[in-house]
């Protein structure tokens, strides 16, 4: 038994020796594959090594055998001009940002200019367009005359004249008597605006004067009896439309004035400056002056008072043929050109048609150049008031 225990445990430590001796013969080729590929890098990195060597041996040879062929071909020296500053970059700059300026400047006035400026701007309006009117660029001292209120009022149409001014109202007579054709017997024209200041006075007047040098008799009522504008260029005699309506005077030839410039031009002022226009306007004494009137002149131009401010224009237009609305070039708001196209569509007043006053165009499609200027102050009901006595008062 022994013998055999013996021969076993032999037999165990061979077989364990046989399957190390198998284990080490299997790993042979793994160990062998891993040994070939560090050979393989080992003799990759010799031969970078030596190719390197190599060159930079070539490198030192190449530049000890090489020749220096450089020469100076001028000699270094300093300009006469500094590099900085640049006087044309500055004179440029300084150029570019002193157009930039006033462009910039025309560019912000023109946007946030919400007045009408001129044709372009009326272009769209269904209400017919009778004229134009520059604006006097000079005030003209021969026949003009000073109201109380210190204002100048000028008749600029003259016979036989030819400048622009002149032209352009002789264009509105020639589209007013066109307008007016379709009227039989004498033609009640009423002039409003939104805006005191507008230029109603000035335009009726020398409009008035246009007519008159055709020969045709015409007659201009200051219907604003509030200012009285019209009357100043007739010196606003005492005695005029509100004494007739009151029943002061019934003799409508002693409140008709003359003017002394051209026989056919006559005015009816307005008088003494009543406590109650409106009233006065609502009687029944201005329809039989209408009357009267008619069977002497052949045009009758009545200046009636802004429609915005009082309602004396919607009294006058009972009695009236055609209502031209005077739009001032640099007054009127053009958000209010809408509400000119509403009035003129609702045709709240008759045969309406408009006038634009005080372009400032430098040169006009006539050929003149502008000579005269006007001005316009309008103190109406915002900053004074009237008393009892009819008399103006500062509140």
């Amino acid at each position: 038994d022994n013998e055999i225990i013996a021969l076993n445990t032999q037999l165990k430590s061979l077989r364990d020796s046989e399957s190390q001796a198998i284990s080490r013969i299997a790993s042979n080729p793994t160990q062998a594959k891993n040994l070939l590929s560090t050979e393989r890098q080992q003799k990759v990195k010799e031969s970078l090594y030596l190719f390197l060597l190599q060159k930079r041996e070539e490198n030192e040879l190449s530049q000890a055998f090489t020749a220096y062929n450089t020469r100076i071909v001028n000699k270094p020296g300093a300009s006469g001009i500094p590099p900085t500053p640049g006087r044309r970059n500055i004179l440029a700059m300084a150029f570019l940002i002193g157009l930039a300026i006033p462009f910039g400047v025309t560019y912000v006035k023109e946007t946030s200019n919400t007045k009408v400026r001129g044709r372009k701007d009326i272009e769209n309006l269904a209400v017919p367009f009778l004229g134009e009117i520059p604006q006097n660029m000079k005030d003209s001292r021969h026949n003009s005359k000073t109201d109380k209120g210190g204002e100048t009022n000028t008749i600029v149409v003259k016979e036989g004249k030819r400048d622009i001014i002149n032209e352009a109202f002789r264009v509105l007579r020639t589209n007013v008597d066109f307008m007016c054709n379709s009227v039989q017997g004498a033609k009640v024209i009423a002039f409003t605006s939104f805006n005191p200041g507008s230029g109603k006075s000035f335009i009726s007047v020398n409009l008035g004067m246009s007519i008159a040098l055709k020969g045709k008799k015409v007659i201009i009522i200051d219907g604003d009896m509030r200012h009285g504008s019209t009357s100043s260029y007739i010196g606003s005699p005492d005695l005029g439309l509100s004494n007739y309506l009151s029943g002061a005077e019934n003799d409508i030839s002693k409140v008709i004035v003359k003017d002394g410039s051209c026989d056919s031009l006559f005015f009816l002022p307005v008088g003494s400056m009543p406590p109650n226009p409106t009233e006065l306007l609502e009687s029944p004494r201005l329809g039989a002056l209408l009357n009267t009137v008619k069977e002497q002149f052949d045009y009758i131009i009545i200046d009636c008072p802004p429609i915005e401010v009082v309602a004396d224009a919607q009294i006058i237009d009972q009695y009236t043929d055609r209502t031209f609305f005077i739009v001032r070039a640099g007054l009127l708001e053009r958000f209010m050109l809408p509400e000119l196209d509403r009035l003129y569509e609702e045709k709240k007043y008759r045969n309406m048609a408009f006038v634009l006053n005080g372009t400032r165009n430098e040169q006009s499609r006539y050929g003149y150049s502008y000579s005269y200027r006007y001005g316009y102050g309008y103190g109406y009901g915002y900053g004074y008031g009237y008393g009892t006595d009819g008399k103006k008062k500062k509140k």
